[in-house]
């Protein structure tokens, strides 16, 4: 045999970066680079159209999974856990529906505790006929209850004769998160006590990082980063200084982090996450107690980062539902192709209606896919090395750690929150994204995009989250600033639902006419632009004069006329088509032509095209139609 290797497109001759950027200025035509090509981000960096292998001189590309500073993973498979919420309001069902679903394949349960307690009798229901051994368990109650909850588990997992040191899992104790979503000032007061209750669970992590509530909210990807090392750095300044042990602090650490829909920036965010974590620990010098005595006695074991991810709410839809299967499966793709230590996949209903059986196992199913034939878990870190994601991983953790540093200027995470600056910052990007949405400068499929005009709400409303029973229900009054929690599709969707109970849907009659190829793309782009409304769309194939086109209008019942034709020739059509039109319906021009001027002063007032504010544009024609 011989041992000749070929060489795979050996036959052609290398080409340097100087080469394609000559052919790439060719191609351009004069258009300047950097405006046509180069992607700026909402993380404040550009992302360059290539990248090549000498792209990543500098990067550190050589360190494996599972070794420090963990870029690539914290540890050397691909494994993680498929995680589902229960509510425990009624222990005995959320006993049987764990047990269901754990023979479907989730394997971590997360356990809302709804603002009590789960005492031993509770937890003997609870955890009949599950073996605590086998899964990850987790707890999520209200700051003020979760010592005794700990307690009790620690009770309870002692009397039942488990060997401790196997078992896993966490309470999640999230005191900064229950402050910026309810307003309600509080402090780590509890956290020392809770790491010494849980001093026997080794493997239990309590003290939770919870930014996903910041992705939750429309922060960028930067942000949500930034936030959650100084959230965490906040537990370990604030229980160092008290005197805890840097390690056994660093280890009941946990980040429940959420996965946006901007796929390979959310691969870049949890690698960044992890390396800077990983560094942030070491700067306390946590020292080695595994006996594996290290030079510098550091140890690195405790810079571990442990990642739950959970899919967005903040682009979920109430209209075009299923779409949000779609989002959620790219989303948990980042995550995996990650190396996250769990996934919660938020069901596709979660944003009107308390989720169903249905959901819930499409949910399930959705991870075990990627897991059983997509064989995510077998590979880690697919992303090592690619040009684009390291050099994306390098630039967020930069614009990340600038947030950190800043942040720790200004006096750390809590003094920030009690002074409302992270929740003023969160909202304020909520607020630039809604009006991007609302321009279209971001999309949303089947909302500000290319909606199903036929499609009616079938008694679908926005959920609102945080009612009686929830863990992080509190009676006392709001002191400080709290998180705008509204998603992106929420003011479309009012807009939609508003023309639906009006018990009338307008119809939209495209008059085209003229230009073959621009009365079509004007009538598509207009079907779009008022069908985000929830309006009934008319298209045409063509009139061969105005006159024809306004009287098929009224003949349809047209509540408004859009004229669809080319720039050059709305001079001539737009003010003879406005005056067949006559009173019978609104008329508008599809365009921004150049005649505008002319047009406004023959009486044409509207006009749709893409520099309109869609949201702003339609609640102005919903007010001219009398919908309310």
């Amino acid at each position: 045999m011989s041992n000749y290797k070929e060489k795979l497109f050996s036959e052609f001759p290398p080409v340097s970066t100087e080469e394609w950027m000559a052919k790439i200025t060719e191609d351009l035509k004069g258009a300047d680079f950097e405006k046509k090509l180069v992607w700026r981000t909402n993380e404040g960096f550009k992302v360059q159209p290539f990248y090549r292998q000498e792209n990543l001189e500098g990067l550190d590309t050589e360190t494996k999974p599972g070794e420090f500073p963990y870029k690539r993973g914290t540890k050397a498979d691909n494994s993680w856990y498929v995680r589902q919420n229960l509510s425990t309001k009624d222990v005995k069902e959320a006993n049987t529906k764990a047990l269901d679903i754990l023979n479907k394949g989730v394997d971590s349960l997360n356990f809302c505790c709804c603002g009590r307690v789960l005492e031993e009798t509770d937890l003997e229901v609870l955890l009949e006929g599950i073996c605590a051994e086998c899964i990850d368990l987790n707890f999520r109650i209200s700051p003020a209850l979760a010592c005794a909850q700990a307690e009790a588990l620690v009770a309870y997992f002692t009397t039942k004769g488990y060997d401790l040191d196997k078992l896993h899992g966490s309470i999640v104790y999230d005191p900064m998160s229950f402050m910026m979503r309810k307003g309600v000032e509080c402090g780590l007061d509890d956290a020392c006590k809770l790491i010494e209750i849980l001093e026997p669970l080794k493997k239990y992590r309590a003290l939770t990082v919870g930014a996903g509530i910041l992705s939750d909210c429309g922060a960028f990807c930067y942000q949500e980063l930034g936030y959650a090392l100084a959230w965490g750095n906040e537990y370990m300044r604030s229980l160092t200084e008290a005197g805890a042990d840097a390690a056994k602090v660093a280890k009941k650490i946990q980040f429940n982090l959420g996965i946006s829909s901007n796929y390979f920036m959310e691969i870049a965010k949890f690698r960044a996450a992890r390396m800077l974590w990983a560094k942030i620990v070491e700067a306390y010098k946590p020292v080695c107690t595994c006996g594996k005595n290290p030079e510098d006695g550091i140890c690195r074991c405790s810079c571990k980062m442990v990642i739950n991810a959970t899919t967005s709410k903040y682009n979920q839809t109430i209209f075009d539902p299923y779409v949000n299967l779609l989002r959620s499966e790219t989303e948990a793709m980042s995550a995996a192709l990650a190396g996250v230590n769990s996934i919660t996949v938020t069901p596709f209903d979660a944003a009107y209606q308390k989720s169903d059986e249905f959901s819930e196992r499409m949910a399930r199913n959705q991870q075990l896919l990627l897991k059983e034939e997509s064989h995510f878990d077998k590979v880690v870190d697919p992303a090592g090395g690619s040009y684009y994601i390291e050099n994306l991983t390098e630039a967020l953790a930069e614009q990340a750690w600038k947030l950190f540093l800043s942040i720790e200027e200004e006096g750390g995470m809590l003094a920030l929150i009690k002074a409302g600056k992270v929740q003023e910052a969160v909202n304020a990007t909520n607020a630039t994204r809604h009006e991007n949405a609302a321009k279209r400068k971001e999309s949303l499929l089947g909302t500000n995009q290319f909606p199903n005009i036929k499609e009616l709400s079938e008694g679908r409303t926005p959920k609102n989250c945080g009612g009686k029973g929830c863990c992080c229900q509190t009676d006392s009054e709001p002191t400080i600033a709290t998180l705008d929690t509204s998603r992106i599709a929420s003011q479309f969707e009012e807009l939609r639902l508003q023309t639906e109970r009006s018990g009338r849907r307008p119809k939209v009659f495209m008059l085209t006419i003229g230009n073959l190829a621009m009365r079509q793309a004007r009538a598509q782009f207009s079907g779009n632009f008022f069908g985000c409304a929830g309006y009934e769309i008319i298209d045409n194939l063509g009139f061969k004069t105005v006159e024809e086109g306004a009287e098929a209008a009224r003949k349809a019942g047209a509540d408004i006329v859009v004229l669809c034709s080319s720039d050059d020739e709305y001079a001539e059509y737009g003010p003879a088509a406005f005056k067949a039109v006559g009173d019978s319906a609104i008329f508008v021009i599809a365009g921004n032509p150049a005649c505008i001027e002319d047009l406004k002063a023959a009486g044409i007032e509207n006009y749709v095209h893409v520099r309109c504010n869609v949201l702003e544009t339609l609640r102005d024609f919903n007010s001219k139609l009398n919908i309310k």
